[in-house]
């Protein structure tokens, strides 16, 4: 099994949480962590600057559309960023215990 990093961003803590605990709780990733970010982006033809929440979700590649899925379903933003990466190696240890929390 293939493990990957998953990215998105929040606007607000509580929607950070609420995406983090459910992706958790559901086993669709191993971990997510939490960062607060200042992000510059261009949104429908203006240049924006806003405080978010990045989150790091480490899981399997075959979940992501599962994982997309959910942030979609509880994400308050028009168009979430979901960014897929996948792992090219690790820590076997590490990449081992993503697999067995996952699923």
């Amino acid at each position: 099994m293939a493990c990957a990093l998953i990215i998105t961003t929040c606007g607000s803590r509580e929607s950070a949480e609420t995406i983090a605990g459910l992706l958790v709780r559901e086993r669709l990733a191993a971990c997510v962590q939490r960062m607060p970010i200042e992000s510059t982006y261009l949104w429908k033809g203006e240049i924006c600057n806003s405080a978010e929440i990045v989150l790091l979700i480490k899981s399997r590649t075959e979940l992501f559309e599962a994982i997309s899925a959910r942030i979609r379903e509880n994400h308050p933003y028009e168009l979430p960023e979901i960014i897929l990466l996948p792992i090219a190696g690790g820590l076997p240890g590490y990449l081992r215990w993503i697999e067995e929390s996952t699923g």
